[in-house]
C-alpha cells in the first residue's frame, strides 16, 4: 500500500467545484464564535460538496486569517453568505429546504435513524459552542437530530459535529433507492 500523492487525487479546482452538482444540503452557523471552528466548518464542507453555508448572528465571515488557517481555501469553493438574523433566515429557507437542527432535545431523532429524501433540500443548524442552537432556531426547524455520545462530556466541538453529520448525510444520500 503506498500513500497518493496530492496530484493523484483527482480534485477538482475552484471554478470545476462551483460548477459540480451540489449535495441539497446548506449549513446555517447560529452564532459561532471560534473563527477556527469557521474555517473548519468551510473545510468539511467542500469536502462533502455542500451547496451553501450561512454565517449567522455574532459568526464571522471571511476574508480573516483565523478563517483561513482551518478552511484551506474552502471559503473560495464553497458559497457562503452572511445574515444577521438565524431566525429570519430559517423562516426564508424553510419555504424551500427541510430545516433540522443538530442539537440535544426531548424529541431528538438520533443520527443513525434520520433518512434523508432525495427528493428534498435539507438545511443543518449547528449552534455556539457553549450554548448550542438557540430555542427561537430550533423552533423554526422540522426536528432535532441528536449524534449519539457515551462519554462523559455532553457535546462535541461543532467542528466535529458537522463533520460527522455531514458524513452521515452524504453516506445516505449517495445509497440508491431500489427501482
Amino acid at each position: 500500500m503506498r500513500k497518493l500523492k496530492n496530484e493523484e487525487l483527482n480534485r477538482l479546482d475552484v471554478d470545476a467545484f462551483k460548477e459540480a452538482p451540489k449535495t441539497p444540503l446548506v449549513l446555517v452557523l447560529d452564532n459561532i464564535r471560534s473563527l477556527h471552528n469557521v474555517g473548519s466548518v468551510f473545510r468539511s464542507a467542500d469536502a462533502f460538496r455542500i451547496e451553501k453555508v450561512y454565517l449567522c448572528g455574532i459568526t464571522a465571515t471571511p476574508p480573516h486569517k483565523d478563517i483561513r488557517k482551518t478552511a484551506l481555501g474552502a471559503t473560495e469553493s464553497v458559497a457562503w453568505e452572511y445574515c444577521e438574523s438565524t431566525v429570519e433566515l430559517l423562516k426564508s429557507l424553510g419555504e424551500t429546504h427541510e430545516c433540522w437542527a443538530v442539537e440535544q432535545a426531548d424529541k431528538s431523532i438520533s443520527l443513525e435513524d434520520f433518512q434523508p429524501d432525495p427528493e428534498k433540500r435539507y438545511a443543518f443548524v449547528f449552534g455556539h459552542e457553549v450554548k448550542g442552537v438557540s430555542q427561537e432556531a430550533i423552533n423554526c426547524c422540522q426536528g432535532v437530530l441528536e449524534i449519539p455520545q457515551q462519554g462523559t462530556k455532553h457535546s462535541l466541538n461543532i467542528a466535529v459535529a458537522t463533520g460527522v453529520v455531514l458524513w452521515d448525510f452524504w453516506a445516505k444520500s449517495q445509497k440508491k433507492s431500489p427501482a
